[in-house]
């Protein structure tokens, strides 16, 4: 772990409780302004990883994170994002976290040396070939991590790393390697911190760049959301405004007349068609409203 970047110590870090909070506060924001730099060293990697992920995708296949504290917390909560803001259904986006439910909220002792439960977890959910494991870990080498990237690299399914230190074992395992080198942390070892934030970074990149690859937006408009409150319903609306140029009204209609489908409102107010009609052509073009638009030449 010595030899571990992330667990490194920062020059000058031994004194830093000596300084003023906002002289602190201006070294922390300084730490963390490197990150966004680190993650563009490894874009390229990221965009590999997201056209094999989208390929899978296609197929039907599952995304599923897995990773133990911060990391699989992480995976968590970019999973439990995806249903509202692309409309994938329950279980398309899976995120696994050592310790179970109960450790997205209270740290689970020992539960990152489980490697056990990382197969049995992943076990559970019939993985197959069409699957992508992503194991998160900011050291590279969590056996958690580790085990879930090894067996679903096993029974076929598609495997990516995104680890803070180059040249990890988790990295190794996997087919893709995204190794964000954030080095040491302000707090010497503390990888919720730049680590952590690299980490929400890339897993933002997968699963939106990933849903973008598939078609779940049309530019830069989320047609895919599930309106289930106020403000994710005034967010449909809006959205189908600006798709459309349509009066307010004429948005509420086309609203009304899908079930508040953002896609299927679009085409009704671009091509004239019916909800029925709406329906059949993103269907004949695997849910793709710009390919569903120009099928009837708009």
């Amino acid at each position: 772990m010595a030899a571990l970047a992330t667990e490194g110590r920062r020059p000058g870090g031994a004194g830093i409780d000596l300084l003023g909070t906002l002289e602190l506060a201006r070294l922390m924001n300084a730490e963390d302004r490197t990150v966004p730099d680190a993650v563009a060293a490894v874009l390229p990697a990221v965009a590999a990883a997201v056209d094999a992920i989208a390929a899978r995708m296609e197929r039907g296949g599952r995304l599923v994170y897995a990773g133990a504290g911060t990391a699989g917390r992480l995976g968590v909560l970019d999973a439990g994002e995806c249903p509202p803001t692309f409309g994938t259904a329950p279980g398309r986006v899976v995120g696994l976290i050592a310790g179970g439910p109960g450790a997205v909220t209270a740290a689970v002792e020992g539960a990152e040396d489980d490697r056990a439960a990382a197969v049995a977890e992943l076990d559970a959910l019939g993985l197959t070939e069409a699957d992508t494991v992503v194991g998160v870990s900011a050291s590279g080498r969590t056996p958690y991590a580790l085990a879930a990237v090894e067996h679903a690299r096993a029974l076929g399914a598609l495997t990516v790393a995104l680890a803070g230190n180059p040249g990890s074992p988790l990295g190794d395992a996997a087919e893709h390697r995204i190794e964000v080198a954030t080095g040491p942390e302000l707090l010497a070892g503390s990888t919720r911190l730049k680590a952590g934030t690299a980490q929400k970074l890339v897993l933002n990149m997968i699963s939106t760049l990933t849903m973008v690859r598939l078609g779940r937006t049309y530019g830069d408009l989320m047609v895919d959301l599930r309106a289930g409150n106020d403000k994710l319903r005034a967010r449909a609306r809006r959205i189908t405004a600006l798709a459309t140029d349509a009066e307010l009204p004429d948005v509420d209609a086309a609203l009304a007349a899908t079930g508040g489908r953002v896609k299927d409102a679009i085409l009704l107010l671009l091509t004239g068609t019916d909800p029925a009609g709406a329906a059949e052509a993103l269907a004949r073009n695997g849910g793709r409203l710009r390919n569903a638009l120009a099928e009837n030449g708009s």
